[in-house]
């Protein structure tokens, strides 16, 4: 017991430490983040066992795995594509664009139901927030409403699709683990997802209505709109991630260039400092995963699983576990996916013994994978969108309406057993 809380205090130092500090100076922005993830890393390098070369090793093996790099190449392009984007003149038009064909009143649940579609078509979280989350910065200045709740408001969106997807990557991993189909996953989640989903655009309608809509709308450039049209156009027809947001930067500068927005040194110059831009997330999200990975090293994943499941004796508190388990692995991976295929197959296991539906299982996985994923400040998403919204990523947290009402309907369905056809 002591020794797997001993594997997982780097985290706990990690929360105490910007919790406590940010409480003491009254203001979240004043810790710098990178500052909490520098403590508690030096801290797990510390307290873990073997030769200091090898403990350093182990932590920059964890910074620097294929999937933390594939989404430190995301960010870069993200970071280029949105300055290029802004410094043309595109963001401002699109953002003209929405406000001329969108009431004030329908602006949140606008842009929310626009994240949850593209979301659930192209299947990805990051994706939907690198294209959405400038132009709902951009509409949160024009309208003088806070720009951390329209950034939560995309992400959020963002995570409907990330769950329900059958091309997303969580839902192949937990219907995988789970030797369950991508259509039967999808009857149960729906069930689920589909009432926190309704509730939350009720609220954003009722909320719209506290927006004000601006004195006058400049005209729309509608050349300038192109490059976010394509990004979106080409996301939701399933291209890649990167290819996207590589095309999009080719937009911006040909269209930048031919309309004089700028010449193609200052079109190199607005690339760069979106780059630049990004340079604090990209630290942050190679500093958690090396404290993540020496976590892991150390038995502390390990010992969360045999915690979680030593007690289980019905098919209520199998289903409990599976939720509990996929949550806190999640928390100490800050990757969904990673957390479903690590649990995956305990999870199966626990959930054969007590006769839990497989597709239930699975569903449970996705669900409550994405309601953290959705909540963690210190995730691939939440970093993203405070990075392209130029915010810090507590402020954006008591905005997430949608991640909170998915999890608690995903809790219900496991306390009153719904839907009943599949519990």
């Amino acid at each position: 017991m002591k020794k797997g809380l001993f594997a997982l205090s780097p985290l706990m130092v990690f929360i105490a430490f910007y919790l406590v500090t940010s409480i003491i100076a009254g203001d979240f922005y004043k810790i710098p983040i990178t500052v909490a993830f520098m403590v508690s890393s030096i801290y797990a390098i510390v307290i873990s066992k073997g030769p200091l070369v090898n403990r350093v090793n182990t932590y920059s093996r964890g910074a620097a795995t294929e999937q933390m790099m594939l989404m430190i190449w995301i960010f870069v392009l993200a970071g280029a594509f949105a300055h290029s984007a802004k410094a043309m003149g595109s963001i401002d038009a699109t953002v003209n664009l929405t406000l001329s064909l969108m009431p004030a009143q329908m602006i949140l649940a606008g842009l929310f139901i626009a994240a949850c579609f593209i979301s659930l078509s192209i299947g990805t979280s990051v994706g939907t927030i690198a294209a959405l989350t400038p132009i709902a910065a951009g509409v949160a200045t024009e309208t003088g409403t806070d720009v951390a709740l329209m950034t939560a408001i995309i992400v959020g969106g963002s995570f409907f699709g990330d769950n329900l997807s059958f091309i997303s990557d969580t839902t192949i991993m937990a219907t995988q683990t789970q030797g369950c189909r991508l259509s039967d996953k999808f009857r149960v989640n729906i069930f689920i997802v589909a009432p926190a989903a309704i509730l939350i655009l009720i609220a954003y309608v009722f909320m719209g209505t506290e927006v004000n809509s601006p004195q006058q709308v400049p005209a729309v450039e509608w050349v300038k709109v192109l490059p976010y049209l394509v990004v979106l156009i080409t996301a939701i027809f399933g291209m890649n991630v990167m290819a996207v947001l590589t095309l999009g930067i080719l937009l911006t500068g040909i269209i930048g260039i031919l309309t004089g927005s700028f010449d193609i040194y200052g079109w190199f110059g607005s690339m760069g400092e979106g780059i630049l831009s990004m340079g604090e997330l990209i630290i942050v999200t190679m500093m958690a995963g090396g404290m993540l990975e020496l976590i892991r090293q150390q038995g502390g994943i390990d010992f969360i699983i045999r915690l979680l499941t030593r007690r289980v004796n019905s098919k209520r508190g199998a289903e409990l576990s599976i939720a509990a388990l996929v949550s806190l692995v999640d928390i100490c991976t800050a990757n969904n996916t990673v957390a479903i295929l690590t649990v995956g197959r305990i999870s199966k296991e626990v959930g054969d013994r007590y006769g839990v539906n497989n597709k239930k299982c699975a569903s449970i996985l996705d669900t409550f994978s994405c309601t953290i994923q959705g909540l963690i400040p210190y995730g691939a998403q939440m970093l993203i969108a405070a990075g392209l919204a130029s915010l810090n990523p507590i402020s954006i947290l008591p905005y997430l309406y949608y991640p909170f009402a998915l999890g608690i309907f995903a809790l219900l369905s496991i306390l009153f057993r719904y839907p009943k056809r599949y519990s």
